[in-house]
């Protein structure tokens, strides 16, 4: 793999960082937190002195004292989360589910709701999103977990239930990331050396996290910094297919709507992660009444992403004189799906693609209390840029081709947890078999920028009273999204034979053992262009100064929202016979000023175009909380709720596929999405480690945002199927979660470290829209009708140890057309451990290893003899040494 080309030049400094593990749980807005209801006694008595224990009783003490739905994750202490990814962390929270390309959490999803659907909070704060640039997507409002360093957080809130204070903008939940503040953690230091080692790779990286905090003048000031340098290597071996198509392959022996399969691609995908990041946070109390805080964060990640990849096109009908052609008696149909057949005229495409993709965060935030006799007034303001781009034209996406036609013969009769028999009579792994094809450059920039700030004043009138508590504030928000794209096609070496290119054009395969774990007659080599000379030779300085084309300026975009909200919230507490109820009734205004530019392309004129709109809403919260028995609590909720369309879904634009007949495009008159959800939950505590809780949820959604893919003909290209969004329909979505945890301290020793974490979400959904002419029904992207996750842990001494396996249920990952068939992901669980052993009381080593069991992930299409990706990236081992001074 080549090495990063953009390599970091930073030190590493000492951190500060603080735990607010046993804090009341914070908010969305922080500023005017209401009162938490009185814990139980044995409650009180917890203390997080860095177990897991411990941490969930943190997590577990949160919820029992929350005035709205609340499930939290905990750090164990001052740099110790649970795991080494923050949206790893979460998939154990009840209801969460996330998505690990190449074996990383990335993506979060609550309650069937897929990421765009959720709010992302730094402290409180709304914060910038890096973008997806990887392979020319975009993704919109789907935060990136990656970028947050899990050692420098604290808590993580997921808010499912909403108050009328709190930023809108999640109709799935608000996913609130505390970062450690020095008045919490007090004067501490911390050191975390560890080694990160990928089974495939066989190569460690390291990592280095260095925390420390300081606390002066009799604790009225604080001060926390810290820095993390992280790095690992990932391959991950996959088998892709684009889709399969209805009617696309003519044969008279095949019948009228049969499936066939589209562009299909073994593909080996390296990736060297660096990320080097930094917090600071200060605190002043120059009297108990008034708080001053401030939070810095900071973090550069480079992927450099390397792909070497087999594409075969079945169906491909671009190239004149070469169209694909079914022999004939090669066919078997099984149902409506061509299983086995030989292809005349098929197009084999060896390829690499490489590209460093950088990722910088930034967020500064000011935040200002002040709590006089019976008030509580805050503001707070917060700057976020997040900007994700390659640093030149070299490190963009760059797209080296070669390519031969001959007979391809495939079987995909095994199922889609098998390789398809894929076979040629040509040698894909001898360059005298191709000849040169288009060269690619794709050169992309996002940057997008998030302001925020609010003022709040609340007057407290005494828990004993029918108004406890009256809350006012406003907020202003504004965001833009700035996505620029620039392709260069490079038709220099079309159909030059790869020989007469001279040396150094292509060389082997860097992996000898493609999906080992793996049999069948597939392709396991083939040629591997080499990028640089190709890059040399054809993307000389003139190519690099031409002017931007119409498909150029039709590709970017600008999306910007002026946001202005307003709220009054109402705090009660009263007595329903013998039982204590309390809780909130709100009203919250939001005014959405949106601002969609970009470029409208007919033929090669681009002309410049604005779409403005306003969109506003009237959101009501309704929360109740009764405190049945001194361990049973009850919590009905009602509120409205919002989510803005996707930017990226609303930027007018359309880009075209250079290596599929695909083509996606923006709408800029989308509405938000909106719905109205019900809450109602049951909580037991039944001792001061345990606890048995179950909630049951609804969601009408109005104005769902559903993908509408049509035909159209493109000139000069041809029939391309157009993806894009629309406000189609509505949905309900059903749903029950239940989590128990328990640490068995009634055992006999040693079993008394013995314990368990568990939870079970069930989801479904009524809805009905179409993709295409393709009606989809009950189903919606993203959501799994089951998902679990099980936890057993032992801590003792010493030792502790611990285990868990997390599972979700099939999901749609796309809608398919009139033509082309849905996908699915398959079922999917992943078993991680962790061990540790503390040598002092200042020392600890650990060892962690992620998907222990080796498991692939599929996807299908629609049927399973519908073969979509077989994705193999490994199991991950983590090792080293902790301190604490």
């Amino acid at each position: 793999m080549l090495p990063i080309r953009r390599p970091f030049r930073a030190t590493l400094s000492l951190a500060l960082a603080a735990s607010a593990l046993t804090a009341v749980p914070a908010q969305a807005a922080p500023e005017v937190a209401p009162a938490a209801a009185p814990a139980p006694e044995d409650a009180t008595e917890i203390v997080v002195t860095g177990t897991y224990a411990q941490s969930i009783a943190a997590a577990t003490q949160a919820k029992r004292t929350a005035d709205f739905g609340l499930d939290s994750i905990a750090s164990t202490d001052i740099g110790k989360f649970p795991t080494q990814n923050v949206a790893e962390a979460l998939q154990l929270v009840t209801g969460v589910a996330i998505t690990r390309p190449r074996g990383e959490g990335l993506y979060v999803s609550v309650r069937g709701l897929g990421p765009q659907f959720q709010s992302t909070l730094l402290n409180g704060r709304t914060i910038a999103i890096n973008e997806l640039i990887e392979n020319g997507g975009a993704n919109g409002r789907q935060f990136r977990f990656e970028v947050l360093p899990a050692e420098f957080v604290s808590r993580i809130d997921v808010v499912k239930t909403t108050t009328a204070d709190m930023t809108e903008g999640a109709l799935g939940g608000n996913i609130d990331v505390q970062t450690f503040r020095p008045f919490d953690t007090g004067t501490k230091t911390t050191l975390n050396v560890r080694g990160t080692y990928t089974g495939q790779t066989k190569k460690v990286r390291p990592n280095v996290t260095a925390l420390t905090s300081r606390t002066f003048a009799d604790d009225r000031f604080g001060i926390l910094i810290g820095a993390q340098y992280w790095a690992k290597e990932v391959r991950n071996d996959r088998l892709y297919n684009f889709g399969w198509t209805r009617n696309r392959l003519a044969a008279a022996s095949l019948g009228p709507n049969v499936y066939t399969p589209t562009r299909t691609r073994p593909t080996v995908e390296l990736e060297e992660r660096e990320r080097i990041s930094g917090i600071l946070s200060a605190q002043w109390r120059p009297t108990p009444e008034l708080e001053t805080t401030i939070d810095a964060l900071a973090t550069r990640l480079d992927v450099q992403f390397d792909e070497y990849g087999l594409d075969i096109y079945p169906d491909d009908t671009s190239v004149a004189g070469r169209i694909p052609v079914i022999r004939p008696g090669t066919t078997e149909v099984r149902g409506d799906t061509l299983v086995r057949a030989t292809v005349d005229n098929v197009r084999f495409m060896a390829s690499r693609e490489e590209s460093l993709n950088r990722h910088d965060l930034w967020s500064v935030g000011l935040r200002q209390t002040w709590t006089p006799d019976g008030w509580r007034i805050g503001a707070s303001a917060n700057y976020s840029d997040a900007h994700s781009y390659h640093p030149s034209f070299r490190d963009a996406t760059v797209r080296s081709r070669i390519a031969f036609f001959a007979p391809l013969t495939y079987d995909a009769s095994r199922g889609y947890k098998e390789l398809p028999t894929i076979t040629t009579p040509v040698d894909p792994t001898n360059p005298a078999s191709y000849v040169g094809f288009p060269f690619d450059v794709a050169y992309k920039n996002s940057k997008d920028r998030d302001v925020i700030g609010r003022a709040d004043v609340a007057r407290e009138f005494g828990a004993d009273r029918l108004l406890a508590k009256l809350a006012a504030g406003g907020e202003y928000h504004w965001r833009e999204r700035d996505y620029s794209r620039r392709d260069f096609v490079l038709n220099g070496v079309v159909n030059v034979p790869v020989p007469a290119l001279g040396s150094g054009f292509t060389g082997p395969l860097p992996i000898d053992d493609f999906m080992k774990n793996k049999d069948g007659n597939h392709p396991r080599d083939w040629v591997a262009p080499q990028t640089q000379a190709f890059y040399d030779r054809l993307f000389t300085p003139a190519v690099a100064a031409q002017p931007l084309t119409a498909a150029d300026r039709g590709a970017s975009f600008v999306v910007s929202e002026k946001i202005w909200a307003g709220y009054v919230r109402a705090d009660y507490a009263l007595s329903a016979g013998a039982v204590p109820v309390s809780g909130n009734v709100g009203v919250r205004y939001v005014r959405t000023d949106q601002v969609a530019s970009g470029s409208l392309v007919v033929g090669t004129t681009a002309t410049p175009a604005r779409f403005p709109q306003t969109f506003d809403n009237w959101l009501p919260s309704f929360n109740l909380r009764a405190d049945l028995t001194e361990t049973l609590v009850g919590r009905i909720a009602a509120s409205r709720v919002l989510t803005r369309p996707n930017v990226t879904d609303s930027a007018p634009r359309i880009v075209v596929a250079r290596d599929s007949p695909a083509a996606s495009g923006g709408n800029p008159d989308l509405r938000p999405f909106v719905a109205t959800q019900l809450d109602t939950s049951l909580e037991w505590y039944f001792s001061r480690r345990g606890a048995l809780t179950g909630a049951i949820f609804w969601k009408k959604l109005d104005d769902f945002i559903t993908q509408q893919n049509v035909d159209i003909d493109i000139p000069g290209r041809g029939p391309v199927v157009l993806s894009t969004r629309t406000n189609g329909g509505n949905a309900k979505l059903y749903g029950a979660e239940v989590a128990y945890n328990q640490v068995f301290t009634f055992l006999p020793q040693p079993f008394d470290g013995l314990g368990i974490q568990t939870s079970y979400t069930h989801t479904s959904v009524r809805a009905d829209y179409t993709a295409g002419a393709r009606v989809i029904r009950n189903e919606l992207i993203g959501l799994s009708k089951h998902s679990f996750n099980v936890v057993g842990f032992y801590e003792k001494g010493p030792v502790s140890a611990r285990l868990s396996y997390v599972w979700r249920d099939r999901y749609l990952t796309g809608t398919g057309s009139t033509t082309l068939a849905p996908t699915y992901a398959a079922a999917f669980g992943s078993l991680d451990g962790n061990l540790s052993f503390r040598l002092t009381p200042q020392i600890m080593l650990s060892v962690e290893g992620i998907n222990l069991a080796g498991a692939h992930a599929y996807t299908y299409q629609e049927d399973r003899l519908r073969f979509g990706e077989i994705n193999y990236y490994g199991r991950t081992i983590l090792f080293g040494a902790r301190a604490e001074f």
